[in-house]
């Protein structure tokens, strides 16, 4: 079966999901945080056109031991964990299972952020409008678990963007987070995220370094030149 790719690369994708975004634009409560590493090409296009600083939100999924497909929660940046209480219930999974999981993806999940972060501080989120983006939204898990995450830490409002979504996957996402779900394409059938791209290479840490530092440096420049 052939499909017509709706986007080149990521950072056509980020600049089309911009488009849909043109609401946020120039507005000084609005920032745009990525999830690595596929989401970091999208995101660097939405916060340029939109004007807004961007900075990665990390989410390591805590996968069941012995079945690591199936969540039992998710630790996000900031030290935030979000459980899905029933499956810790069902499985009857011990707590030092449960820990050992939670340490292991937590110096994972540290690991990544100073990385991309090299030392900054993580922008804070507390009453303002955060857009959270990723590369495509098949299932919604993670994105789930990192708005879950960010509606734990005082924002204004958490918004989900992303270029190409299934309508079931959106409509899943809302249920978890009764949050907007913003895509660009929502084509039927779905099929996955890399089949609306031509160039669904993967993103590297050195490139997600890259773009995070551009961007945050050009928005501090064009503070500079508004005040001067």
């Amino acid at each position: 079966m052939q499909f017509e790719a709706k986007f080149f690369d990521r950072s056509e994708a980020g600049r089309e999901l911009a488009e849909h975004l043109r609401e946020f634009a120039g507005r000084d409560d609005v920032i745009v945080l990525a999830l690595p590493r596929g989401g970091v090409p999208v995101a660097y296009e939405v916060a340029g056109g939109l004007g807004a600083p961007l900075d990665a939100f990390v989410v390591r999924k805590l996968g069941v031991p012995g079945q690591e497909e199936l969540a039992f929660g998710a630790l996000a940046s900031g030290g935030v964990a979000v459980f899905n209480e029933g499956i810790v219930r069902a499985l009857n999974l011990s707590e030092a299972r449960l820990q050992a999981v939670i340490h292991r993806e937590q110096r994972e999940l540290e690991r990544r952020e100073e990385l991309y972060r090299a030392g900054k501080p993580s922008l804070d989120v507390s009453n303002r409008t955060v857009i959270v983006v990723d590369d495509g939204l098949a299932t919604g898990a993670t994105m789930a678990a990192a708005v879950k995450a960010l509606q734990q830490m005082g924002p204004k409002e958490v918004i989900a963007a992303v270029p190409v979504s299934s309508t079931q996957a959106c409509e899943e996402f809302y249920d978890q987070t009764h949050a907007r779900c913003i895509s660009a394409a929502t084509p039927e059938p779905f099929y996955g995220v890399g089949m609306w791209y031509a160039n669904f290479e993967q993103t590297t840490d050195e490139e997600v370094q890259h773009l995070l530092t551009k961007q945050n440096d050009d928005v501090k420049s064009r503070a500079k030149g508004n005040t001067s």
